[in-house]
C-alpha cells in the first residue's frame, strides 16, 4: 500500500471519530424536553368538586375532616355536586350522610340532610338506635367541651339513705359506655369564630344515640340522681376491642376476609356498652363518708346493736358489723345470752 493510501485512511478515520465525538456530546447535554403546554390543558379541563377523604356511612355527622376538594374532570362533574367555585364547606359542618359514601368518591347534595331539614334526627340516628335527650350543666358536661360526634360515657351521682340512721351513702357510677353525641341543645355542629377557632360554649341538654335498652335505663337513671357526662380518648375503642376478642364477646370472621373484619371493627367501635360498669362510693374519696348504706337497729339487740344492712345496700360493699352465733346460758333463772365470733 501506497504512502497516499495510508493518509486517506487515517484522515477518514480521524473524521469518523471526531464525528461520533461531537454526536454524543450533542445527545448527552441535549436538555430534557419540559412539558410547559400539557399542565396548562390539563388544569382548563378539570374543577374542584367535595369528594370524601374517608368512608362515610349512614349517620355520620360531617367535620372539616371527612371532606376535601379535588381536581375533577369537567365531563364527569354532575350537577349535584358541591364545587370550591361556589363556596366554602363550613356550612356543611354538622350535616349528616344519609347515604353510604365511599372514600374519595364526590359528596352530592341529596346524600346529605341539614339541620332543621325534615327527618334530619332520623337520618343521623343508625339502624335500631334511638336518640334520647338528658338535662347537664356546665359542670356535668365537661365545660362544654364535648362535641356533636364525640363519644362519651355517662355517669350517675346519687344518695342512698336507706333505713338506718346516720349519713346517707353517696356514690358515683359509670352506667353506660360509648355513647355517640348527636346534638347539644340541638345543635349539631361545631361553631367557629373568624378565626376558624371552635368556639366553646355551655349547654343544658345533650342528645345522644343509644339502643332501645339503654334509652330506657337513661331515662331512669335521670330519676335516680344527676347525670355527668365523661369524654372517651379515641384510642380507648382498641383497647376495649381487644379485651372484647379475647373475651369472646365479638366473633372474628374466621376465612380471615379484611372487609368483613373492617365492618366488625366498625360495628364494635360503634357499640354503646352497659357492661363492665364501675362504681365509687364516699368512703373511696374521704375516710369520713360512708361505704354502705345506713343499717336499721335492731329491735332488742344488745347494747344499741345495728341490724344487718338493708336489703338496699350498695352491691359488693361490706358490713360495717358482722355478729356471730348467740349462745344462750342458763343458771337456774339467770339466763344469758353470749355471742360468740363475730365483728365488733
Amino acid at each position: 500500500m501506497d504512502a497516499r493510501k495510508v493518509i486517506l485512511l487515517v484522515g477518514a478515520l480521524l473524521i469518523a471519530a471526531v464525528t461520533a465525538f461531537m454526536a454524543r456530546n450533542l445527545l448527552v447535554g441535549a436538555p430534557a424536553p419540559v412539558a410547559g403546554a400539557a399542565p396548562t390543558a390539563v388544569a382548563e379541563n378539570t374543577t374542584e368538586v367535595l369528594v370524601a377523604t374517608r368512608a362515610l356511612p349512614v349517620g355520620t355527622i360531617l367535620d372539616p375532616q371527612a371532606i376535601k376538594f379535588v381536581a375533577w374532570p369537567k365531563e364527569l362533574v354532575e350537577g349535584a355536586y358541591f364545587l370550591k367555585a361556589d363556596g366554602d364547606t363550613s356550612k356543611l359542618q354538622g350535616t349528616v350522610v344519609r347515604f353510604a359514601i365511599p372514600a374519595g368518591q364526590p359528596i352530592t347534595q341529596g346524600a346529605l340532610v341539614k339541620p332543621g331539614d325534615r327527618g334530619f334526627l332520623a337520618a343521623a340516628l343508625g339502624p335500631g338506635m334511638r336518640a334520647v335527650t338528658v338535662p347537664v350543666s356546665a359542670q356535668t358536661s365537661v365545660a362544654g367541651f364535648v362535641f356533636p360526634g364525640d363519644r362519651i360515657d355517662l355517669v350517675l351521682t346519687q344518695t342512698v339513705a336507706g333505713g338506718g340512721d346516720g349519713p346517707p351513702l353517696k356514690a358515683s357510677e359509670t352506667i353506660l359506655r360509648n355513647l355517640r353525641v348527636l346534638a347539644t341543645d340541638q345543635r349539631t355542629d361545631k361553631q367557629a369564630d373568624e378565626a376558624g377557632k371552635t368556639v366553646v360554649s355551655t349547654y343544658s341538654t345533650v342528645t345522644l344515640e343509644a339502643t332501645p335498652k339503654l334509652a330506657e335505663k337513661i331515662a331512669v337513671a335521670q330519676t335516680l340522681g344527676s347525670l355527668s357526662l365523661s369524654l372517651r380518648s379515641i384510642a380507648d375503642n382498641q383497647g376495649e376491642l381487644e379485651d372484647a376478642i379475647a373475651n369472646g364477646d365479638v366473633e372474628v370472621p374466621a376465612n380471615g376476609d379484611a372487609k368483613a373484619e373492617k365492618a366488625m371493627l366498625a360495628r364494635v367501635a360503634a357499640r354503646p356498652d352497659d357492661s363492665g360498669t364501675t362504681f365509687s362510693t364516699g368512703a373511696d374519696v374521704s375516710r369520713f363518708q360512708r361505704r354502705t348504706v345506713p343499717g336499721k337497729a335492731a329491735e332488742g339487740a344488745p347494747n344499741g346493736g345495728v341490724a344487718p344492712p338493708a336489703t338496699g345496700a350498695f352491691p359488693g360493699a361490706p358490713s360495717p358489723i358482722r355478729r356471730g352465733p348467740v349462745v344462750t346460758i342458763a343458771r337456774g333463772n339467770d339466763v344469758t345470752a353470749i355471742e360468740v365470733g363475730g365483728n365488733h
